[in-house]
């Protein structure tokens, strides 16, 4: 499911190896991008994925698939945990993350390190939420990376899940595939050395299973209460689920 979209086309490389080649060659660009092609639409979406676990109040949180940290540094603000880790495939939007945390004096909350929620190496019913910002839809294996996210959640935990949907209504459709397909790519290739990068990002929502299919699919591997919330048109999704 999925496994097939890669960002490059490599007979050897894995699709694992390839998206993290892929941000690592766009790790420098990567925040001013999303900013500037969503409008800064992205940091209102963040905002409202990570009030979904306001009335949990987590104390101890992972962030897969954190990237830069954005989504984790939203977390810190408006929920005040004591402890969140991110894991990514990626060392430079690591590095990135790293220096963000040190300008912004977080070592003693917020920590990073190499990882993917195929293997998460952490023990079982660990933590208090799981949050993942534009990810899912990059997973080599998407149901055994549910499947080991929900391993070490902890009973009764939620996970939050931003990522890129497909609108269904005209003109918002039509609009938004011309944007993807045709202007996303040309100011990726302006901004970032991977030009391709941009070329797959359409290609990865597009392929993704979203709506019911992805909420049955997280039903499967054992999350329950999952709902999905659409924003902005249905351009984004927000998805939740317990344990």
């Amino acid at each position: 499911m999925n496994e097939n979209i890669t960002p490059y086309q490599s007979e050897t490389a894995t699709k694992k190896e390839q998206v993290a080649s892929m941000f690592n060659n766009i790790s420098k660009t990567y925040d001013f991008l999303n900013h500037f092609m969503s409008l800064g639409i992205d940091i209102i979406w963040r905002k409202k994925a990570i009030r979904e676990l306001k009335s949990l109040q987590p104390k101890i949180m992972l962030d897969v698939a954190t990237g830069t940290g954005d989504f984790a540094f939203e977390a810190i603000k408006i929920l005040q945990p004591e402890k969140i880790i991110g894991v990514d495939i990626s060392e430079g939007m690591l590095d990135v993350a790293r220096k963000k945390i040190h300008d912004r004096d977080l070592q003693h909350i917020f920590s990073v390190q190499v990882g993917d929620s195929e293997g998460l190496h952490f023990d079982n019913d660990h933590f208090d939420a799981i949050t993942v910002a534009f990810g899912v839809r990059n997973y080599e294996n998407l149901e055994k990376g549910l499947q080991d996210m929900h391993r070490v959640l902890k009973p009764g935990g939620k996970i939050v899940i931003l990522e890129f949907s497909k609108p269904r209504k005209f003109p918002v459709k039509q609009g938004y595939n011309f944007y993807f397909k045709y202007i996303t790519p040309t100011l990726g290739k302006i901004f970032s050395k991977d030009s391709r990068a941009y070329t797959y990002l359409p290609e990865s929502v597009s392929a993704f299973p979203d709506g019911e299919d992805f909420l049955a699919l997280m039903d499967k591997v054992g999350f329950k209460n999952t709902k999905d919330r659409r924003l902005t048109f249905g351009i984004s999704a927000i998805y939740t689920g317990t344990k």
